[in-house]
């Protein structure tokens, strides 16, 4: 009926009509409130990786050690080509050539500057003048300079890279050819190369 309260609605029902409605309802309200918690989002379980993930990748190896190769000229036991590795000193390289001989003037080097690839380490010897001599030839010495067709093996050893082996070397072999008539004879001479050559070229004379 019109302007009929739900108080007055109710009233009108029978017990068990009353009890058919309250379980409709609370089917109803668990319904809504099911469906209200499925709908919150769910939390996100972090997992952590396998163990293997955890390992730094390995770092790169480091670089070789770079070589350089410098030659120890002059008054020292070895001369020769040496190689180095990158940061090595000049006393370095004179040891590394069996040391400087006796009378080695080392006072001209910065013994601890760094090695350049490429250059020379030159030690030079006491100035010693050698006495002007007869040549084979009749030709005299120039003043100062060693004469390598009249020399002894002593004063062919004040030579920067001539050791007491190429010393005897260039006397025998003056000795089997007969005297040399130019400077650039010397490298026929076995162990003189040009680079040998060319440190001594301004100190010999023929």
């Amino acid at each position: 009926m019109p302007g009929e309260s739900i108080r007055d609605r109710l009233a009108t029902l029978s017990r068990a009509e009353l009890i058919a409605l309250v379980a409709v309802v609370g089917v109803t309200v668990a319904g809504a409130g099911f469906w209200y918690v499925r709908s919150l989002p769910a939390p996100v379980r972090v997992r952590s990786g396998p163990a293997e993930a955890l390992v730094p990748a390995p770092t790169a190896s480091a670089s070789p050690t770079t070589v350089i190769l410098v030659d120890v000229a002059g008054w020292v036991r070895r001369p020769g080509v040496y190689e180095f590795a990158e940061g090595a000193r000049v006393i370095d390289a004179i040891d590394a050539a069996g040391g400087a001989r006796p009378g080695a003037v080392l006072s001209s080097l910065n013994l601890a500057a760094p090695l350049v690839d490429g250059t020379q380490v030159l030690v030079t010897k006491e100035s010693q003048s050698a006495p002007t001599t007869e040549t084979g030839t009749g030709t005299s010495g120039a003043p100062g300079l060693v004469n390598v067709n009249s020399a002894t093996n002593a004063e062919l050893e004040t030579l920067p890279g001539i050791g007491e082996v190429i010393a005897q070397a260039i006397v025998d072999h003056r000795t089997e050819n007969g005297p040399f008539t130019s400077v650039e004879q010397l490298v026929d001479v076995s162990g003189i190369g040009d680079a040998t050559l060319e440190n001594i070229r301004e100190l010999v004379t023929v």
